[in-house]
């Protein structure tokens, strides 16, 4: 009588009654779905002096059924980041010298024309003979005044109001920019007495080297944390023609361009990591320098003289850097106090005072690490 016999596979044995299989190799389970790499469980817990690392090759996710999740987006292509082009004035403005005079004209001017009024009034027989002998003129008896007389006047007035009108004194690191019905005529930066065309109008500007100490304006860190900064420019008018008519106000402009700047270059305090004041200070004066080159004004330096956070998060600020100050402290702390717990167990076993094995090791360790904490006055 012939028997038949079956032979079930290994893995369905235990599957109807939900019990474990039977003896002999036991399957590794699978942590595995349409959109994941294959991962055996035992390999995440595994427990051995070995680590196995699994190599994961790239997965692609993507949007599944039903599930309302979405694919990350993928990061494109970094955007290349334009300069801005800088202000532009008229090119053909540009500082020159204007054509002046010395002062020792202008006062010879103004003698000729005192003189010819004086001598047209003796000539119209006007001048009182006391005062003709007090300018050693002879007694004469004119026939009063006529229309030759009224244009020796005239003459000898606009002679004097000329000459005398056109004095003017040039003073050290001061500068008059001229013109004439709209139109830039020169600039005098010459020193002394001087004789400038009194039809033309002038504008004083200052062309010393200045400093100017801001306000406290808005800027950030660079963690993005709100600050207000306080700032030291250090500038002067390089061109006095582009400064004053290529340009409404410059100093209201050289404002504006340290506060763009402030916008786009991140504070770091004193003391950063990265470089802080110094660095920022740098970036802000080259910013501020280029936007200002245009318009005549030449920046030497922009550095921040005083840094403080935004008071809306100055307290929070404030805590953080009391944590990380004291996490720092011990973590200084326990690294001082595990070199001498070492030290301590190393010498002794060493000269063989005492026999440790791994348990007494580890009490040890554990009662001089508590003694060294407790005389250092921290808690363990």
């Amino acid at each position: 009588m012939s028997t038949t016999t079956s032979h079930t596979p290994p893995e369905s044995e235990g599957q109807s009654d939900g019990t474990a299989p039977g003896a002999g190799v036991r399957p590794a389970r699978l942590i595995q779905n349409e959109a994941t790499t294959e991962i055996p469980v035992h390999l995440l817990f595994r427990d051995g002096p070995d680590p196995v690392r699994v190599p994961l090759g790239p997965a692609v996710v993507g949007r599944r059924q039903d599930t309302g999740e979405r694919p990350r987006p993928r990061p494109g292509r970094p955007v290349p980041v334009r300069r801005r082009p800088l202000p532009e004035t008229d090119p053909e403005l540009a500082e020159r010298p204007a054509r002046v005079l010395p002062g020792a004209a202008g006062l010879f001017a103004g003698a000729c024309g005192l003189t010819g009024a004086l001598v047209t009034t003796w000539w119209a027989g006007l001048l009182p003979p006391p005062a003709g002998r007090a300018f050693g003129l002879p007694a004469y008896s004119g026939s009063g005044l006529g229309l030759a007389h009224w244009a020796a006047y005239a003459g000898s007035g606009l002679l004097g109001a000329a000459g005398f009108g056109g004095l003017a004194r040039g003073r050290t690191g001061r500068a008059w920019v001229l013109g004439l019905f709209g139109r830039y005529r020169g600039t005098v930066r010459r020193t002394g007495l001087l004789w400038v065309n009194p039809l033309l109008p002038r504008r004083r500007v200052d062309v010393r080297l200045r400093h100017w100490r801001s306000e406290a304006m808005p800027a950030v860190d660079p963690d993005g944390m709100a600050l207000r900064v306080v700032v030291l420019v250090v500038w002067r008018v390089r061109d006095t023609a582009r400064a004053l008519l290529g340009i409404d106000d410059h100093e209201t402009y050289l404002r504006e361009c340290v506060e763009a700047a402030l916008a786009r270059v991140p504070v770091e305090p004193a003391g950063g990591a990265r470089g802080g004041t110094t660095a920022a200070g740098d970036a802000l004066t080259r910013l501020v320098a280029e936007e200002t080159a245009p318009v005549g004004v030449e920046v030497f330096s922009v550095q921040p003289v005083r840094v403080e956070y935004a008071p809306e998060v100055a307290a929070a600020v404030h805590r953080r850097r009391i944590a990380a100050l004291d996490a720092r402290q011990r973590a200084s702390m326990l690294g001082s106090v595990v070199d001498s717990v070492e030290d301590t167990v190393t010498r002794l076993t060493t000269r063989g005072l005492v026999e440790l094995d791994d348990y007494d090791r580890k009490v040890l360790v554990r009662d001089l690490t508590v003694a060294f904490c407790s005389g250092r006055g921290e808690p363990v």
